[in-house]
């Protein structure tokens, strides 16, 4: 029994507790948003811009009697999309859970009919056999936490049975840093249940993705091995320096002025040359 894990939010990221110890370490995402994404910048910049394209008029309209909404709606476009795919991410992963599990699902909102047709494919296809799914991986040694949706049986192409630890994507592409992230939860130490209990974390033979759509879906292995995870404790690393340790490298002044002046430093071989009174 390792007790059960909570978690809480600091600073924009998010830390794993453990109930029993109060032990509180990172969790992967917030670790791997330690990676520059230089894209996302133009990436913001252009839903602003279709944002006011694709609402000229009302934005005009807002604008002419109220300025600073009109540049609210505008700044908070890329803002409101991710919110809106973030929530069908969630919801396409309860429902993924929940029929991987072997659960009925009784009725499916339209807008998850896809999904829903989609993941039916893919065990169909795969024939995957659930080994676990929503635990925590959490790594004593390196100290960081993170819930993974699947590990998985399956057979290769001759047949061999293989342990995979598998994560669900929904959003428009898979991206490399998903490898920081699977190898992040295969090389961890242990898993804990939602009840608390930890199990000695398996032997992982792969790591794959689905990546799921409402158009498509397609079943990638990813590259899982020790260069990979190397850099993820690099991103950990620089996790400690941006959180903490970045904090503690400046010192006070050892002088300071400004326009009405300040008070210039007393050097070593002043000090010695001023004479007792």
């Amino acid at each position: 029994m390792a007790g059960k894990v909570s978690t809480v939010h600091r600073g924009g990221s998010r830390f794993y507790v453990n109930a029993e110890t109060r032990e509180q370490v990172p969790g992967v995402t917030s670790v791997l948003s330690m990676q520059n994404k230089p894209f996302l910048v133009p990436w913001a910049a252009k839903m602003t811009a279709e944002a006011a394209v694709d609402n000229l008029r009302a934005v005009a309209s807002i604008a002419e009697y109220d300025r600073d909404g009109a540049v609210d709606f505008l700044k908070g476009a890329s803002r409101r999309y991710t919110k809106t795919r973030a929530a069908i991410g969630s919801e396409a992963h309860d429902m993924f859970e929940r029929m991987i599990r072997g659960e009925s699902i009784p009725f499916v909102p339209v807008h998850m009919e896809p999904y829903y047709e989609h993941f039916s494919q893919f065990l169909d296809v795969v024939q995957p056999e659930l080994i676990r799914a929503e635990d925590i991986a959490w790594s004593d040694e390196h100290l960081y936490a993170g819930s993974f949706d699947a590990l998985l049986r399956i057979k290769d192409e001759d047949g061999t049975p293989l342990t995979v630890i598998a994560d669900w994507k929904t959003g428009k592409g898979t991206y490399p840093d998903v490898a920081l992230q699977m190898s992040a939860y295969g090389f961890a130490d242990r898993l804990i249940d939602p009840d608390g209990n930890s199990v000695p974390m398996p032997h992982i033979d792969a790591a794959a993705v689905l990546h799921i759509t409402d158009e498509q879906w397609a079943f990638k292995p990813v590259r899982f091995d020790a260069e990979v995870f190397r850099h993820f404790l690099h991103l950990r690393a620089t996790f400690d320096w941006d959180r903490d340790v970045s904090k503690t490298v400046i010192g006070k002044p050892f002088a300071k002025g400004g326009p009405s002046g300040g008070n210039a430093i007393v050097t070593g071989t002043q000090r010695r040359a001023i004479s007792p009174a």
